[in-house]
């Protein structure tokens, strides 16, 4: 029996933007086995560091992490993500402290000993700048990278929302219920065939 834990930001924890739907974590439970179970420990506006406090949450009996955590870390910069030039020393100190929050945050995480999945931030958002896009990047390759050197599985978030309706019309940073069933599949599909045992990254959509 696997037993998942969801941690991060409103990328998992989403009912509140998908009012009358179901969210996340509840497309997760309906895609997992029926003796499996899910546990949300994911908090809408949470950033890189709000990881570890969620952490001392995890249940007994927990077999999988997921983190999808960076999309508010990315916010705090907006002055970046939004600006009509490339603003290079904003943006080298934007990585640097960036990748310094996820290396901690994945060092405590693996401290739990358990099986760990991270998530890219998507890109596809309605009305989201060339310039924004390209910065988000910088984001993405520290996630990757630190999943790569980690020997983590990757869900590229990046390839699985890839559509208009895959967002909240209300609030288009967040999945709508389309992209959360598609966020959910992704997960299963991780269980389903990820070996976490061979200590492999592996990218899955």
């Amino acid at each position: 029996m696997n037993h998942i834990v969801l941690l991060g930001d409103s990328i998992f924890d989403n009912a509140a933007y998908v009012p009358g739907e179901p969210a996340v974590i509840d497309q997760v439970r309906e895609r997992i086995g029926e003796e499996d179970s899910a546990t949300l420990l994911a908090v809408d506006g949470d950033v890189t560091t709000g990881v570890s406090r969620q952490l001392s949450g995890i249940p007994c009996g927990a077999t999988h992490l997921f983190i999808s955590v960076g999309g508010n870390d990315a916010l705090g910069y907006a002055h970046i993500l939004n600006a009509g030039e490339r603003i290079l020393p904003e943006i080298t100190r934007a990585h640097g402290s960036f990748r310094e929050a996820y290396k901690k945050m994945l060092g405590g995480v693996s401290g739990r000993g358990l099986p760990t999945t991270v998530c890219t931030i998507y890109d596809s958002i309605p009305g989201l700048g060339e310039e924004a896009v390209a910065t988000l990047s910088i984001f993405n390759d520290t996630i990757l990278r630190e999943a790569f050197e980690n020997g983590l599985p990757v869900i590229d978030f990046r390839l699985v929302c890839r559509e208009t309706d895959d967002y909240c019309g209300h609030s288009p940073i967040e999945p709508s219920s389309k992209g959360g069933a598609k966020i959910a599949d992704a997960i299963a599909r991780v269980l389903d065939e990820h070996d976490f045992g061979s200590r492999r990254s592996a990218v899955y959509w």
